[in-house]
């Protein structure tokens, strides 16, 4: 694996350091500007390797390793970095927080009009978004993690009272995230006869079976969801009405919309300040689908369980959202797997209800089908079909395939891909839009992900492969020269032909290529891929070498010296561990034993040669 996670991050933060920690003040904003995303964005650049890689964690600062202080030193010693982190921590709280209390979920500078030249209004400014909700929940669980071990090494109390503030600010900010993304939740129910139906029914259809035919197997198939859709989601949006999903014709979709559905019921839970009425259309979105499940797995996460992060309130919400999250991966899931022959997700690109159609929606959906692929322990011959397909996209979105003109394969990276907010328009002013402009950092570490799934050696091979390329492919992205050298997004280094110039940070595409060193970090630290045949040969080598191991302890005699008798010694010791080593890593038992049968080959002769001199 090309990718070298420690230097590459460590890099990362010397330049967060330096550009964010100005005159003894955390100082937001970067290309796009301050809002409550990128500022969050911004700070897991430092917090998100700090919490999730043992070697880079800083709430310990008697611990921490010492290239990992020194990549922080603009933040001062070793014991500074966890104070000024604490106190810019508890700055982002301050900043989106209403004087009210209730925390500020705003879209703002990421908003873009849907009409060009079209004025966007103050208020459609601070319309609450689900990319807020997700991007909060990770970082709101990294603090009050963070905040649980530095407390123990606290010992003045007046900061012993900031990192208390602080996480109890956290916890309130969970939990109104939490709240948010329960009320974003939607389901889009619709005939099989009109546009949504037939879009569906022509995606899922790869055998050009009859309409009638298609409609039952797939309802069929969806049984299972459109119950537990009816009978267990109880609180927050996303309940279907009037019995919709037992009409014989009906299909549905779920997911989440951009914001707080329209008519979203308020959820009786602990003070979290306004509950704002929704506006956002009742219908899932992709990319706001894809981040919700990403926040989600991470309220499940082993170490959001060891820490016991959530309160007994965040507990009961955790478990509604966990509902949704199964709900939801095993319907895409089910839809990009269905038939007999070619999947509809292997039928590039994907296509929407609403006739939009991109190859980053086939990657949305891919990870939504791996992460299901995880839960159900899915056979590798089916992982192997998502890996054919990540393989696909990066060609046709032209990072693994040579570009040499501005064609519109290009759009997808520059300006990105742009889709309207529905219903954004009902709070004044134009239709407001979105843009997402990440599939390649996205891309990558869907890779990482399911290289580390696959335990066939020759498509692991493979993937980190491809995972190789597209880091090529993002590194030569990076700023460089001045206070962002090393950090993202300038998109004319990996295209030239592309007409633009950036010197500011993006976050955005910054902290995706942070996941993606964490992901990579991760898969690293696992403990290799065992091939079956190096266990079977390790077994066999072992047994050969024992058997010499044993002939040559008879036949030497005990006054043969003290050097044969040191070596005969150390010779067990190696073979002791190769039995040790061969399940877990056979690779090191193979190499071991050979060893081993050499030196023992190497005293037989010996011991034939003094023998025969006799």
């Amino acid at each position: 694996m090309q990718i070298q996670p420690r230097q590459q991050l460590l890099d990362i933060w010397r330049s967060t350091a330096r550009l964010s920690f100005v005159d003894g003040e955390w100082l937001f904003g970067g290309r796009d500007g301050a809002n409550s995303i990128s500022d969050a964005e911004q700070l897991l650049c430092i917090m998100a390797p700090a919490t999730e890689i043992p070697l880079f964690r800083l709430d310990n600062p008697n611990v921490a390793e010492r290239d990992v202080l020194d990549a922080l030193d603009a933040l001062g010693t070793h014991v500074q970095v966890p104070q000024r982190l604490v106190r810019a921590l508890a700055k982002y709280l301050e900043r989106y927080t209403e004087e009210d209390g209730t925390p500020i979920f705003s879209g703002d500078t990421y908003f873009a009009s849907g009409e060009p030249g079209a004025e966007i209004e103050p208020a459609q400014r601070r319309l609450d978004v689900v990319d807020s909700f997700s991007v909060s929940i990770t970082l709101m669980l990294a603090t009050i993690g963070f905040t649980r071990i530095f407390r123990q090494v606290v010992t003045r109390p007046d900061l012993l009272g900031e990192v208390s503030a602080l996480e109890q600010a956290a916890s309130k900010r969970l939990t109104a995230a939490m709240v948010g993304l329960l009320r974003s939740f939607a389901v889009n129910v619709f005939s099989s006869e009109d546009d949504f139906g037939q879009e569906l029914i022509r995606m899922v259809n790869q055998d050009r079976r009859p309409t009638r035919q298609v409609v039952e197997e797939l309802r069929n198939a969806l049984r299972e969801i459109n119950a537990r859709l009816r009978d267990d989601v109880t609180i927050g949006s996303g309940t279907a009405e009037n019995g919709e999903f037992d009409l014989p014709d009906r299909l549905f979709e779920c997911g989440w919309s951009w914001g707080i559905v329209k008519d979203a019921p308020q959820i009786d839970t602990s003070d979290v300040g306004v509950q704002r009425p929704g506006l956002a259309q009742n219908a899932p979105y992709m990319y706001f689908t894809a981040v919700a499940l990403d926040a989600i797995q991470a309220l499940s996460s082993e170490r959001t369980r060891l820490l016991g992060l959530l309160d007994e309130a965040q507990l009961r919400l955790a478990q509604s959202l966990q509902l949704r999250f199964e709900l939801t991966r095993s319907y895409w899931a089910a839809i990009a797997e269905f038939g007999q022959a070619r999947w509809p997700l292997e039928d590039l690109p994907w296509r929407t209800v609403d006739g939009v159609e991109a190859d980053y929606f086939t990657l949305l959906v891919s990870g939504m089908t791996m992460q299901n692929q995880i839960a159900v322990r899915a056979p590798a011959t089916d992982l192997s079909r998502v890996a054919a397909v990540l393989e696909e996209v990066a060609n046709r979105s032209r990072i693994t395939r040579r570009s040499t003109e501005r064609e519109p394969a290009l759009d997808v990276h520059h300006p990105g891909l742009r889709f309207d907010l529905v219903g954004s328009e009902a709070a004044g002013g134009p239709p407001l839009a979105w843009t997402a402009a990440d599939i390649s950092p996205l891309l990558l570490r869907r890779t990482l992900t399911l290289a580390g799934l696959l335990p066939d050696g020759t498509a692991y091979s493979r993937l980190i492969d491809l995972a190789d390329e597209l880091w090529r492919h993002v590194d030569s992205r990076s700023l460089t020269g001045g206070l962002t050298d090393g950090l993202w997004d300038q998109p004319a280094g990996a295209y030239p032909q592309l007409d633009v110039k950036y010197t500011e940070v993006s976050w955005y595409y910054t902290k995706r290529v942070v996941d993606c060193l964490v992901t990579a970090a991760r898969i690293i630290n696992e403990p290799p891929l065992r091939s079956e045949l190096l266990v079977a040969m390790a077994a066999d080598l072992l047994i050969e070498a024992e058997h010499l191991y044993d002939r040559e302890r008879l036949n030497n005699s005990t006054h043969s010296g003290d050097a044969l008798a040191t070596e005969l010694n150390q010779i067990g010791i190696d073979l002791e561990r190769a039995r040790a080593r061969r399940r877990e890593r056979p690779g090191v038992a193979v190499a071991v034993a050979q060893d081993v049968l050499r030196r023992l080959d190497r005293l037989s002769a010996a011991r034939q040669a003094t023998r025969g001199t006799m």
